[in-house]
């Protein structure tokens, strides 16, 4: 039978209506056998989220697209079901159009379906109306470049290969969720798409445990890199503030004296903090990192200290904490200030006593592990407030050392760009020379509010893209840099000095960039997010106060951009 064209109205949908049955007593929801559940769209909103900002959006578009898939499978069964004697398969295939708007997901409009099943032939245009998912994408982060709608998308994929009996991929071609007025769908068998293998790709079924296995060889191996890069005799010291600070650590590695790092954002915490360890007598021993800012506050004593099977809902193991796995060699603990009171308490006594017990377990265990603890916050402060222990305070700041800020240091930032342009060139396969004198005069002039880390991104970026056997010049590194002065003349067109300025981080001076030059509106949103994120000092919360949007909006532009 084929059908083609398209439908004018729907058919009644008391057929699938009066498959829902509501048990609030035993809790149970159905939709014929089927179990169902009613969900706070917010709620769905919140795991998205979770799911882009721990593993990124590429992973989590395809979570969210096979759990679609999966659920238009089964709704695809039940169409053929429910309408099995309908004599106009189309009241048999808007089965699933009708449940999704039933359901609270999304209003579909056919504009177009020709479909011959027994042919194998399907070509189907949708647009959708009120999608919940594009609504959640736009309030938690804004407008995207790209579409959003992922879970339907991967819905209406399932239920229409289900329902044809081979594989009909659909992509959304517009969408409310990038400032589109609509939402709409194409969709065909997957081998008429020209990239048929990318569309089959988003639906591969990498679990979660092989994301979480591929992170983890990705960090060893870039730990690796890190614990290669951190030996000390690689420390560019040839300012005196750093002779000062490599002399600090020198004495500390004599012993096994615990050590409070401090300094801003970007200055190489972990980096001295990995030096020191080599220096010392635990240098065979494991250098285990934790950053307890990217923790959430009720996983990290689990993290910290292990925890027993049954130790709470969900533990279905016992698994050891980190200090168990730095045993004979080194804990470095990354903004410690953003412990909760009662990981404080527990830390204040391992540190005391060499003791703790596992999250739901009563044994004792005993570690021998040396203590690195560093924070770019005032833990003083904090003390005052009422917000940090001062005993634990008193007991991590017996030997503080403060790492200078690139500003401070530099006389060290000739060595530090040959060591980076180095690195990059390696890892590139170029031969990059250096960098122009005006680049190593702006450079000068800056204040590097994001220290070394600022520094090494923006060379690895030159090195990107100059040319190989030249060098980095201004325009690849020096966006929103300025000179010593604040203008300079150029000569223009008619061959007349003129005054030449440069993006700053004002917004009416983009603007005025903008009109007057050929840059877009992307390559000024790039240039805002990266200015107010490196006057933030890496803070996301702090770029997005700057640029007067949310948390999670700012993160998921940094995250688009590469820039964090």
């Amino acid at each position: 039978m084929s059908q083609r064209g398209k439908k004018s109205t729907y058919p009644s949908d008391q057929d699938l209506k009066a498959m829902i049955r509501f048990e609030g007593e035993s809790g149970n929801i159905w939709l014929g056998q089927q179990r169902m559940i009613l969900l706070h769209a917010s709620a769905f909103g919140s795991m998205r989220s979770e799911l882009i900002q721990s593993f990124g959006e590429d992973y989590a578009r395809g979570v969210l697209m096979r759990m679609g898939y999966a659920a238009g499978d089964s709704d695809a069964h039940l169409a053929q079901q429910i309408r099995a004697n309908a004599h106009d398969i189309m009241d048999m295939f808007l089965v699933g159009p009708q449940l999704h708007a039933l359901e609270g997901v999304v209003s579909v409009k056919p504009v177009r379906v020709d479909m011959d099943k027994p042919r194998g032939h399907f070509y189907g245009e949708f647009t959708w109306k009120n999608s919940f998912e594009a609504a959640e994408h736009l309030r938690l982060y804004g407008l995207s470049r790209q579409p959003v709608c992922w879970n339907l998308l991967g819905y209406a994929t399932g239920y229409t290969s289900t329902f044809m009996s081979k594989p009909v991929y659909f992509k959304e071609v517009e969408c409310v969720g990038k400032g589109d007025a609509q939402c709409r769908i194409i969709g065909k068998p997957l081998e008429a798409w020209e990239d048929a293998d990318e569309l089959a790709d988003l639906f591969s079924r990498e679990s979660l445990a092989d994301k979480l296995h591929s992170l983890e060889e990705e960090v060893r191996l870039l730990r690796g890199e890190m614990h290669a890069h951190a030996r000390p005799e690689h420390i560019v010291t040839d300012s005196v503030e750093m002779r000062d600070t490599m002399y600090l650590l020198s004495k500390a590695a004599e012993t096994d004296v615990t050590v409070l790092m401090l300094g801003e954002t970007g200055v190489g915490k972990e980096i001295f903090s990995n030096a020191l360890h080599q220096m010392g007598k635990r240098q065979q021993g494991p250098f285990i990192a934790v950053n307890c800012a990217a923790l959430p506050r009720d996983l990290i004593e689990s993290e910290l200290f292990g925890v027993e099977k049954g130790g709470y809902t969900g533990a279905d193991k016992s698994r050891a904490g980190r200090f168990e796995r730095a045993n004979g060699g080194t804990l470095f603990l990354d903004e410690l200030g953003e412990l909760s009171e009662q990981a404080q308490a527990k830390l204040l006594r391992v540190i005391q006593t060499g003791e703790f017990e596992r999250i739901g377990g009563t044994e004792k265990i005993k570690v021998d592990v040396r203590l690195i603890a560093a924070t770019n916050a005032d833990l003083q402060a904090r003390v005052k407030a009422g917000t940090f222990r001062a005993d634990l305070f008193y007991r991590l700041n017996v030997f503080p050392i403060l790492i200078p800020p690139l500003r401070e240091r530099r006389a060290d930032m000739q060595g530090l760009i040959r060591k980076f342009i180095q690195r990059y060139n390696e890892k590139y396969g170029k031969q990059v020379q250096g960098i122009s004198d005006e680049t190593l005069q702006r450079f000068n002039a800056y204040d590097w509010p994001g220290n070394i880390r600022e520094l090494e991104n923006l060379l690895e970026r030159g090195v990107i893209l100059a040319d190989t056997q030249g060098r980095i010049e201004s325009k690849h590194v020096c966006l929103g840099m300025p000179l010593p002065e604040d203008n300079f003349l150029v000569i223009d067109q008619d061959g007349q000095l003129k005054p030449h300025t440069i993006l700053d981080n004002n917004a009416n001076t983009l603007l005025n960039e903008l009109m007057a030059s050929k840059h877009s509106l992307e390559d000024i949103e790039h240039h805002l997010l990266e200015a107010a994120y490196r006057r933030a000092q890496g803070n996301v919360l702090e770029a997005a106060r700057l640029l007067k949007i949310s948390g999670p909006q700012c993160r998921y532009r940094l995250k688009k951009l590469g820039l964090a």
